[in-house]
């Protein structure tokens, strides 16, 4: 278990998906995302496992959750900056997490 400071320290935010791309260096079949997390934050990019119930048309507008503060890691080729949050389905793979209801970019999940 761990302490709900532990859990405090983990910056989340919300951000919309500006571009996205497939990583044609990945193994396991990625999109390379720009996402715009607003002021707060800037443009990041992202190496996502989102190809199984994803277009790269249906994620440009998307908004997404993503943890910040991260360090960035390289992964296959692309320098990613956050993670993008989704939950793992056996039955339908990695399904992003998302507001009901558009919100600022950059919000803080909390």
């Amino acid at each position: 278990m761990i302490e709900f400071e532990d859990f405090q320290r983990v910056e989340m935010a919300t951000g919309t998906i500006i571009d996205a791309k497939p990583n044609e260096k990945a193994r396991v079949p990625a999109y390379i995302l720009r996402i715009d997390f607003g002021e707060s934050w800037g443009e990041k990019t992202s190496s996502a496992q989102l190809t199984a119930n994803y277009a790269t048309a249906d994620l440009v507008g998307r908004q997404i959750v993503a943890v910040m503060n991260f360090p960035p890691r390289r992964i296959a080729g692309v320098k990613s900056e956050v993670l993008v949050l989704g939950a793992v389905s056996d039955e339908h793979g990695v399904v992003l997490l998302r507001p009901d209801f558009g919100v600022e970019d950059g919000a803080a999940i909390g």
